[in-house]
Formats: C-alpha cells, sequence, structure tokens
C-alpha cells in the first residue's frame, strides 16, 4: 500500500512537471454524421501510391483519407477494417469502414464506442477468438462481433482496469498467445526515474526505482475474465520503460515488442554527453520478452553503435561503463524514431522474403534538436526461426512530405498502425489526419530478388533516416 500511495504521489510530481515534453499535434475528429465520404474515397486518387514509396514491385491504394487522428487497426476476415482514434474526453472513439463497391476503397465509415475515452493514449485495437478488443488509456475493453453487422452492438466489456492516475507513456497496448492469456503494457512515465531533488545537468535516479514494482512493465492476464485489476494479473517482464508495439509471434509462440528508449542524456549529464550524442543515443529496442525477463530500465540503456548495454547516468553511468546484468534486445533501432507497431507477416501476397518477417511502423521523433527530426517509416526486419536474418530495411517511406524535418509538426504522416488483410495485403495507418494505405505486391512474386530493395536502401541517405553528422547537419548552425 505505502508503495502504491508513493507511486500516485510520483506521477503526481511528474505531471505537473512535464510541461516541457513534446506533445503529438491533435487533430479534431469528425461526428459520425460529418465524414466526407467523397473525401475519404476520391481525395489524391492521382498521387501514385498515395505519396508513398515502396520496393519495386509494391503498390498501395487508399483506402481512407481523413477518418481523424487513427492509431492502432484491425482487419476482420471479411475485409472490415476497425480503427482506434485519438480522442481525449466524449464517447464514440472508435470507427468502422467497410468497402461495399470491391475497389478497395472504403465507401461506409461508422464512428462508434459506447465507453468514456480517458486521454491521447487511447491505443489498441486487435480482433482475437470473435471478439475486437480495444482499449482507452485506463481500460481494455472487448465486444463479440456477430456475422454480418459492421459495428458490434450493446455495452463494451471490461476486461482489465488501470486504478492509477493517467500518465505519459500509458498506451495498453495487447498481445494474446495461444493459451487463453492477454499481455498488456504498463509502462513507466519517466526517463529514468529521477529523484525530483536532482540539480539541472546532472539529475539522480532513484535507487531501487519504486515504479518498478507496478510500472515499466509487461503483464499477463486471462484474457476472458472480466473486471480485472492490475493486481489480478502477473507480472511477466520488468525493466521495460515504453512499449507501443508488441505482438505474439506464432512461428515461435513468443512475445515480442519494440520499446520506446529514454530520452536526455545530455540535459541530464552534459559533462558526459554531448547534444549529438543525445539525438543518436540510446537505441529504440526490437526485443524478445520471456517469463521473468528484466531489460533493465531505468539502470540502463541500449548503445546500438557499441551493441552493448550501457550504465544509465543517473546510476553512475558516463557512457563507457557496461551493465551485463540485464537482457539485451535483440536489435538495436535508431534513436527516438519511436516505434509504435509491431506486426509479423502470415500471408501469402508478399514476395517469400517477406513471410515471417517483422514489419515496424516508426512514428517518428520529436527532440533530435539541434538535428534533423528522423523516422517516420514502416520498416521491414528478416526474420527466421526467433531471430532476425538481417537489417533493418525501408518498406515504405514518404510519410514526411519533405526531407528535412526541424520540428515533428512540419511531417505530413506519422505513421501508426500495421494490420494484415484477409488476402496478405498490409494496412497502414497514420496519426496526423487518419489516412489508411493498403499495400499489395503486383508483379510476379517468383522474380523479386533483392535488386528491388535498392531504391529504397538508397533512401537512408536522406535527412530524416541518416545518422546526423556532428557539425554539418547541425540546424542551429545554418
Amino acid at each position: 500500500m505505502r508503495s502504491r500511495i508513493f507511486l500516485i504521489g510520483f506521477i503526481g510530481f511528474f505531471l505537473i512537471n512535464c510541461k516541457n515534453q513534446e506533445k503529438n499535434a491533435q487533430t479534431d475528429l469528425p461526428a459520425k454524421n460529418e465524414i466526407d465520404n467523397k473525401k475519404n474515397t476520391a481525395s489524391n486518387a492521382e498521387e501514385v501510391n498515395g505519396g508513398l514509396y515502396f520496393p519495386d514491385g509494391f503498390e498501395a491504394i487508399v483506402v481512407a483519407d481523413s477518418i481523424g487522428a487513427a492509431r492502432h487497426l484491425a482487419i476482420r476476415d471479411n475485409g472490415d477494417i476497425y480503427v482506434k482514434l485519438r480522442t481525449e474526453t466524449g464517447r464514440n472513439g472508435n470507427m468502422a469502414l467497410r468497402d461495399t463497391t470491391g475497389d478497395g476503397r472504403a465507401d461506409i465509415f461508422e464512428r462508434w464506442g459506447d465507453y468514456p475515452n480517458d486521454g491521447n493514449f487511447g491505443t489498441e485495437m486487435r480482433i482475437h477468438n470473435g471478439y475486437l478488443y480495444f482499449s482507452s488509456e485506463q481500460v481494455v475493453y472487448r465486444q463479440e462481433l456477430t456475422p454480418g453487422q459492421l459495428v458490434p452492438k450493446g455495452i463494451p466489456e471490461i476486461i482489465v482496469t488501470d486504478q492509477f492516475p493517467k500518465r505519459w507513456h500509458n498506451a495498453k497496448c495487447l498481445a494474446f498467445d495461444n493459451k487463453g492469456n492477454m499481455y498488456v503494457t504498463f509502462s513507466a512515465p519517466t526517463n529514468a526515474c529521477e529523484d525530483q531533488n536532482s540539480q539541472p545537468g546532472n539529475v539522480k535516479g532513484m535507487h531501487p526505482c519504486p515504479l518498478r514494482s507496478e510500472l515499466g512493465s509487461i503483464w499477463k492476464f486471462d484474457e476472458n475474465k472480466l473486471g480485472q485489476f492490475q493486481a489480478d494479473g502477473e507480472m511477466f517482464a520488468t525493466g521495460i520503460r515504453s512499449v507501443v508495439g508488441i505482438s505474439w509471434n506464432d512461428e515461435d509462440n513468443s512475445l515480442y515488442a519494440v520499446q520506446h528508449g529514454r530520452d536526455y542524456l545530455h540535459n541530464h549529464a552534459p559533462h558526459f554527453y554531448s547534444k549529438w550524442e543525445q539525438a543518436v543515443l540510446p537505441a529504440e529496442e526490437f526485443m524478445k520478452i520471456e517469463k521473468g525477463d528484466d531489460f533493465g530500465w531505468p539502470y540502463t540503456y541500449y548503445d546500438h553503435f557499441k551493441k552493448k548495454k550501457m550504465l544509465a547516468p543517473e546510476y553512475g553511468g558516463d557512457g563507457k561503463k557496461e551493465a551485463k546484468e540485464y537482457k539485451d534486445p535483440l536489435m538495436g533501432l535508431p534513436a527516438h524514431w519511436a516505434p509504435n507497431d509491431l506486426l509479423f507477416y502470415k500471408g501469402d501476397q508478399f514476395p517469400e522474403r517477406y513471410k515471417k518477417g517483422a514489419f515496424i511502423a516508426f512514428h517518428g521523433s520529436t527532440n533530435r534538436a539541434p538535428y534533423p527530426q528522423a523516422g517516420y517509416i514502416v520498416a521491414f526486419v528478416p526474420f527466421n526461426d526467433g531471430k532476425p536474418t538481417g537489417e533493418w530495411e525501408v518498406f515504405a517511406d514518404g510519410f514526411t512530405g519533405k526531407d528535412t524535418l526541424n520540428i515533428m509538426q512540419d511531417a505530413k504522416y506519422r505513421p501508426m498502425g500495421l494490420a494484415e488483410g484477409p488476402d496478405g495485403s498490409l494496412y497502414i495507418s497514420e496519426s496526423k489526419q487518419g489516412k489508411i494505405w493498403r499495400v499489395r505486391y503486383t508483379e510476379d512474386k517468383a522474380k523479386f530478388d533483392e535488386s528491388r530493395l535498392a531504391s529504397m536502401e538508397k533512401r537512408k541517405t536522406r535527412p530524416h533516416l541518416k545518422t546526423p553528422d556532428e557539425i554539418a547537419d547541425d540546424l542551429s548552425l545554418r
């Protein structure tokens, strides 16, 4: 009980003092009867691939152009699309879409959701065993899907409720194994469990970190039990700062996630880290998560250049000291790119090299100044037997609308959610205006080879994808 009281107080203190955090751009959501169907179905019809770039042989159509700020999405066996919308208050926080003409573009749009929205980080949308699972910031819900009906009827059932106050990094993301278990993220609201009495430029972390008793972790619940709270679940793994993309891989029956690494290495310890190092460190992490794992937050971070787990400066680190007692990720990903969804491809529509591989939606950075903001792509990681077989690749680019982003708000789109359609198409949502793309391979799959990746590999030299030069790419010097 004392730890819970402390945690609530700590979160309250943190929220009061986090006004300097970069907030995502807000988008007003249209009411159900105000959606302009013509805009959603016909806008940008002349724009090739909806403005995106793919490896040779892939094409995309725009399923919907602007349904409102979209988070994760799920595709039903009949092709119906369900999207979690970003809305802070009120009800009707979900959108359902249907294509009745067979052209791949939605022509029916229904806003629904008889539950109270409670914050901007409402994120998840999953179809599992005949139910549609979705989440607000504080609650995981589900509703049974009825054959032939687009929108689920009735009031959503409450599966899990988070009893703590709303906080930063509060998305409730979900994954399901094959044994009736549901995995839920309970991310941590801080960078390094900072001691509130620390001095600027010499920030210290609390040790042991009291947040780790409930936050910075993944919890396991019974997927069919109603009315659960966090205490009814089991902590599955800890030391995990913030996860928005989580997925169960049926190939090896294991849980995987992509983590947002911490920020402010230079701000907290300028005597050890430069502004450039703050921009390129630490890694976002692609993790395989097994029961009992500890990935080390807040005591460590992962350096993807050294490929080592390093001791955080708030706990005595200096950029050189390792922390070997914690689990390493499968792969370090570029810093601050904000991986917000993870999907293991199961279909046959794409060429064989994509099967069993992992797609990652990078929402894009907000705080790499004075260097360009980066990310804003969908990447692909080839996979086999539970391990990556190569480095990340650019699968979909063009979301930024321009090469150099001074600030996040300059980006045209921010890729957010991924879902696989019944035919093996890949659907991508974005969170600024709510555009949805459907990606297909349109050529002979047997003739696909790695030469078709060349144009996308060249895109890694662009300002929003490359490792910035410490001097030449410093925007403050221009």
